[in-house]
């Protein structure tokens, strides 16, 4: 199968799609198949955006973008706070 990167959006309209048809009395495999998507994937999609609404989803994606990038900002501040210190001791 090839890899596809899906919206958050995308994501939650497929795994609806995907427990309608579970439901239905669809075996898994089949379902999988319809959906174009690996045993492994559907499960870690199942446990990350189960029961999230579309633009729950998508907020989510953009807190972790947020998330990401404050993270390298802190980490760039404490290089520079290690620099500095290390320039007033005079171990350069």
């Amino acid at each position: 199968m090839k890899r596809r990167r899906r919206r958050p959006e995308q994501i939650v309209k497929l795994l609806q799609e995907g427990e309608a048809l579970l439901s239905a009395g669809r075996p898994l495999g089949e379902v999988l198949q319809k959906l174009e998507v690996k045993e492994s994937t559907w499960m870690r999609l199942r446990k990350q955006y189960g029961g999230m609404k579309s633009d729950e989803a998508k907020r989510l994606k953009e807190l972790e973008l947020e998330n990401r990038r404050l993270k390298e900002l802190l980490a760039e501040a404490e290089l520079d706070k290690r620099i500095l210190k290390e320039a007033l001791e005079g171990n350069y």
